[in-house]
């Protein structure tokens, strides 16, 4: 028998750009409130839980070499996401190197790609802590509670 739980993490601020998309204001820098809803699937453990939710905080396992909250923070908590392929790389970088912003490059961004980039780093995680028990099964990530984007792989 399989269980779903699902957690929402919230109260982020990030500002970031989609680059490409050209003829909308999206181009421009903009920042959003956001958060993300994880589903965790999989068999119950000991105590009758899919997923231990304070277990993020006490993990084994490290996404990127912090503990995955530490890592969710790092993030998202007043950062400024660019894609690695952003014409303007490195007006970002010096924007960082000038302490003005905390710049996170990323594959892509976007609401979809944000929630496969989280659904990425986040499997991998849940498959290792809980040994192979529990996979993330979808990410849902939101813009000030208004536009949602969801990965399932």
């Amino acid at each position: 028998m399989t269980f779903q739980s699902t957690k929402l993490f919230d109260g982020y601020s990030c500002v970031f750009r989609q680059w490409k998309a050209e003829g909308t204001h999206c181009r421009f820098l903009h920042g959003y409130g956001v958060s993300f809803r994880v589903w965790f699937e999989g068999e119950l453990d000991h105590r009758f839980w899919v997923w231990d939710f304070g277990g993020m905080k006490r993990a084994k396992i490290a996404i990127d070499g912090l503990n995955p909250k530490a890592w969710m923070d790092y993030m998202f908590d007043h950062t400024t996401l660019v894609a690695q392929d952003d014409p303007s790389l490195v007006d970002f970088k010096r924007l960082d190197s000038d302490g003005l912003i905390q710049l996170r490059i990323i594959p892509a961004t976007g609401a979809e790609q944000f929630a496969k980039f989280i659904y990425d780093k986040l499997s991998v995680f849940v498959q290792e802590e809980t040994e192979g028990r529990v996979k993330v099964a979808q990410v849902e990530f939101m813009e000030h509670n208004k536009n949602t984007a969801i990965y399932k792989p």
